[in-house]
C-alpha cells in the first residue's frame, strides 16, 4: 500500500519504530514552511536550528534507505503550508494512506485532524515514542482531585518507571533535594567550557533571510554551537554528565554574570526536537551517577531527573488537559504592553539586562533566569500574558508551545489563575540578591525602595500585591505576604505605589 508519512520539525526521531524496516511504498515527507516561521516572531538562531536538523534527519534517513520528500523554505515549489503539501504530494503520488505522528501543538494537531477530514483515502496517527507518558495520563491521575501537584505526580512517574528506586521507596529514603539545590554561585569551583560545534550556517541564515522570514536576535555564522544532529546530542549528554553534573544541582538556581550556562545541559532543543529521548538522557545520568558515586551526589542527580521525568512530562500533561481555553487565559486581569527592552536588551536593570541579553545573544537563558528574574519583572510590572508569552515562545530555542505555555502563562505569570503554581513567583530585589551577583554591579540600589536609585523590584513588588490581593485573598500561600502588605503603614504603602506606578508610566526608560 503507497504510503505517505509526515514528519514534523519537531519529530526528528530517528529510534522510531517508523524507521525499524525500510519499504519503498513509504514515502516521508519533511518540509520548511512560512506557516511555521510566521505564526509567532522567532529567534534567528530557533529557525536556522529546527532547520539545520530538519535536513540532517532527513539525509540520516536517506542513507538508511528511506524514500524522503524534502522542502527547504526557498524551494519554488514549497507550498508553504501543511494542507497543500500534504493534499497535493497524495494526488501526485496516488497515495492510498496517509500517516503521522500527533504533533506536540494543539494548534498542528487541530490542523492535522482537519487535513484528515478532506482526504479520501485511510488516515493513522500515531504515538511520537518520545515522551514516558501518553497526553492523558495526568488528566486521568489526577481525576478527582482539587489540585494539580506536581510533587505527587514526580513520585507516581518515580515508581511507575522505577527511577531512582528501592522497591516502592525513593533512593536513600528522599524523594526530593530541593533545598539542597539553591546555593549561590560565588566562583567556588570553575565552571567548565560548554561544549561548542562551531558549525558555519551561512548559507541556512541567508535561505532564511532570501524568503523575507521576519526574525530577532544575533547569530554567530561562523560558529554555531547548538547540537543540530543525534551524534551531537549524545556528545552533549556525555559532555553533561563528565563535567557539569558534578555540581548541577548545587547551582542549578543560581545566577551569574560571568557565565552563561554554568552548570546547565543545554539537553532542551536536542530533546525538544525529539533528536534524543527523555528516557536516554536519564538512564544516562543516572548510569554515570552509580558510576562515579565517590564524585557525585544523589541531590546532583535528583534534581536533574526531577527537572525531565517530573516537570518536563508535567507541564505537557497540563497543557493537552487545558488546552485550547489555557491559551487566552488571564486569572490576574494584566494588560500593559512589552517594554521595547525586551528586543534590544537596553536597561539599566543589570539582572534584567543580563537575562534578556543573554536571551537574545544565545536564544537561551536558564530557568531562574527565565522565571525569577525576566518572568517575574513582567508580572510585578503587570504585562498582557499573550505578550509575554509570544516573546518567550519565540525567543528560546527550546521554546514550543507544549512546554513553553504552562511554563510561561502558567508558573511565570499565575495566568491560569494558580492551576500549575500555588503562588505567583513574585520577589522584590532581595531575591535576586541573595542568587547573584548582578546587582553589586547595578545602576539601581538593590536595598532601596524609594528615590531615583531604588530598585525597581522593590516599589513593583508591594503595588503589585497591593493591585491583586483579591485575588489572593484565599491563597494560603500568600498570607504571610499579605499580612505583611497590611502591616506597611499607609503613608509609607502611598509612597510605594507612586513610586511604582512613576516607573510603569515612563517603563521603557528603566
Amino acid at each position: 500500500m503507497k504510503t505517505l508519512r509526515l514528519l514534523l520539525g519537531d519529530q526528528l526521531n530517528s529510534e522510531h519504530s517508523w524507521f525499524q524496516e525500510v519499504n519503498s511504498d513509504v514515502i516521508y515527507v519533511m518540509a520548511e514552511m512560512r506557516q511555521e516561521t510566521d505564526y509567532v516572531k522567532h529567534h534567528i538562531q530557533k529557525v536556522a536550528a529546527f532547520f539545520l536538523s530538519m535536513r540532517n534527519f532527513s539525509e540520516e534517513l536517506t542513507k538508511r534507505g528511506h524514500h524522503v520528500v524534502y522542502y527547504k523554505i526557498s524551494d519554488a515549489n514549497n507550498p508553504q503550508n501543511l494542507e497543500q503539501l500534504i493534499l497535493s504530494l497524495v494526488e501526485k503520488n496516488k497515495i492510498e494512506q496517509f500517516e503521522y505522528q500527533f504533533p506536540d501543538e494543539y494548534r498542528l494537531d487541530e490542523q492535522l485532524k482537519s487535513i484528515c477530514e478532506k482526504l479520501v483515502i485511510p488516515t493513522k496517527a500515531v504515538d511520537s515514542e518520545h515522551f514516558y507518558t501518553s497526553r492523558n495520563e495526568l488528566t486521568d491521575f489526577f481525576k478527582g482531585k482539587k489540585q494539580l501537584l506536581m510533587e505527587s505526580f514526580y513520585r507516581m512517574m518515580r515508581k511507575k518507571h522505577d527511577v531512582l528506586m528501592v522497591g516502592d521507596q525513593p533512593l536513600d529514603g528522599k524523594w526530593n533535594f530541593d533545598h539542597n539545590n539553591r546555593n549561590q554561585y560565588k566562583n567556588e569551583v570553575p565552571i567548565p567550557f560548554p561544549l561548542e560545534f562551531h558549525k558555519k550556517v551561512s548559507e541556512i541564515v541567508d535561505e532564511i533571510e532570501s524568503q523575507n522570514i521576519i526574525t530577532f536576535g544575533s547569530i554567530d555564522v561562523k560558529n554555531f554551537n547548538w547540537p543540530t544532529s543525534r551524534n551531537e546530542s549524545l556528545q552533549l549528554i556525555d559532555y553533561f554528565c563528565e563535567h557539569l553534573l558534578e555540581h548541577f544541582g548545587t547551582y542549578q538556581d543560581s545566577l551569574f554574570s560571568g557565565h552563561k550556562f554554568l552548570f546547565h545541559s543545554r539537553l532542551s532543543f536536542a530533546m525538544n526536537s525529539k533528536m534524543i529521548s527523555p528516557k536516554e538522557v536519564v538512564n544516562a545520568v543516572i548510569s554515570y551517577y552509580y558510576q562515579n558515586q565517590e564524585t557525585i551526589e544523589l541531590a546532583q542527580v535528583e534534581g536533574f531527573v526531577r527537572q525531565i521525568i517530573g516537570w518536563r512530562e508535567y507541564v505537557r500533561g497540563i497543557y493537552w488537559k487545558e488546552m485550547p481555553n489555557y491559551a487566552q487565559m488571564n486569572a490576574l486581569e494584566n494588560y500593559n504592553p512589552l517594554p521595547d527592552f525586551f528586543w534590544t536588551g537596553k536597561t539599566k536593570m543589570k539582572c534584567m539586562q543580563h537575562s534578556i541579553s543573554q536571551s537574545l545573544s544565545e536564544a537561551y537563558a536558564h530557568h531562574i533566569q527565565r522565571l525569577m528574574v525576566i518572568g517575574n519583572f513582567s508580572l510585578l510590572a503587570q504585562l498582557h500574558p499573550d505578550e509575554v508569552d509570544a516573546w518567550y515562545l519565540g525567543v528560546y530555542i527550546d521554546a514550543i508551545e507544549w512546554v513553553e505555555m504552562p511554563n510561561t502563562r502558567g508558573m511565570s505569570q499565575y495566568a491560569d489563575g494558580g492551576i500549575v503554581a500555588t503562588k505567583p513567583y513574585v520577589s522584590s530585589g532581595s531575591y535576586i540578591n541573595k542568587m547573584s551577583n548582578y546587582c553589586g554591579s547595578c545602576h539601581y540600589k538593590v536595598k532601596e525602595k524609594l528615590g531615583e536609585k531604588a530598585c525597581p523590584f522593590n516599589s513593583l513588588y508591594w503595588h503589585f500585591l497591593d493591585e491583586k490581593k483579591h485575588h489572593f485573598a484565599n491563597n494560603q500561600r500568600m498570607s504571610m505576604m499579605l499580612a505583611l502588605l497590611r502591616k506597611m503603614k499607609p503613608e509609607e504603602l502611598a509612597a510605594t505605589k507612586e513610586k511604582a506606578i512613576s516607573i510603569l508610566e515612563d517603563i521603557n526608560n528603566l
